[in-house]
């Protein structure tokens, strides 16, 4: 057979593509460099192709990367835990909420403690009630640092959950919230007022948002029109933020009425405070 020699011009080139695989192949090295500009050859061409066969020999390599290796600690619990919080005005059913919850796990079979601030004494120290007479026995403590040394620590490591009312008079409620859900595994529901009669933040339980696993706004009734009641107004004119009391010194309220009430408590606020002046006796 004898040799077929061609040269190839862009446009016999189209037309070879037409041919047969086979004949193509023999075709294409005789293809000249005077048909087509000369492309310089580049050593190195992808950088990041010898980068990913790095990689994938680090990969295939029998000796154990440090930062794939992992130390967990024997001590810890299996799972992690979980944090949910109630929140909203008083009267709205924060505390019946954390009993309904904390009933449920107990009814479910896991241990159960309850915690509550010290500081509220108006149904005793050994419960929480609710507004409805609802009872749940707890600790009273100061600060919730020192409930797994109340408890004691075999009888903590054995509990599942723990409930915290009346969240918003612990100081260290977030790094005790952090601890007892990520690292010691518990379930830590959380009831509390996330705003004073100022409708500003109330203690650290808008702090512990970002660590819950859910979150749920309560509200109440307004006792003036009965809409839906997202604050709460104080009745009286003390302006101390912790200022334990009921149906006695606060009143849930829409907004409407929040702001009229506000404004109604300072104007009488500033009457009394005259009418004092007033009357003080004047010094010669």
């Amino acid at each position: 057979m004898n040799s077929l020699n061609l040269i190839l011009t862009p446009k016999s080139l189209s037309l070879s593509l037409s041919l047969s695989p086979h004949l193509l192949f023999f075709l294409l090295p005789k293809i000249t460099s005077s048909s087509f500009p000369t492309i310089p050859f580049r050593r190195n061409p992808t950088p990041i192709l010898n980068n990913n066969l790095r990689m994938m020999m680090m990969l295939n390599s029998t000796t154990p990367s440090p930062c794939r290796t992992f130390q967990t600690d024997p001590s810890r619990p299996s799972s992690s835990g979980e944090i949910h919080v109630f929140v909203g005005p008083m009267f709205a059913g924060k505390t019946t909420s954390l009993l309904r919850r904390l009933q449920s796990e107990s009814s479910n079979g896991r241990n159960v403690a309850v915690i509550k601030s010290n500081k509220d004494t108006r149904y005793g120290l050994d419960s929480i009630v609710t507004h409805d007479g609802e009872k749940f026995p707890c600790l009273a403590l100061t600060n919730l640092a020192s409930f797994k040394q109340k408890l004691g620590v075999d009888a903590y490591v054995k509990l599942d959950v723990i409930g915290i009312d009346e969240a918003q008079f612990f100081g260290d409620l977030y790094d005790f919230c952090h601890e007892a859900a990520d690292y010691d595994g518990k379930t830590v529901i959380v009831a509390g007022l996330d705003g004073n009669y100022l409708r500003r933040s109330f203690g650290s339980v808008l702090d512990i948002i970002p660590l819950a696993d859910s979150v749920t706004k309560l509200a109440s009734r307004c006792e003036i029109c009965g809409k839906r009641a997202l604050f709460t107004l104080r009745k009286t004119q003390e302006k101390e933020i912790e200022l334990i009391g009921g149906a006695d010194l606060y009143m849930p309220v829409c907004r409407q009425h929040y702001v009229d009430g506000q404004a109604a408590v300072e104007a009488t606020r500033y009457a009394v405070a005259s009418q004092k002046a007033e009357c003080a006796p004047i010094h010669k």
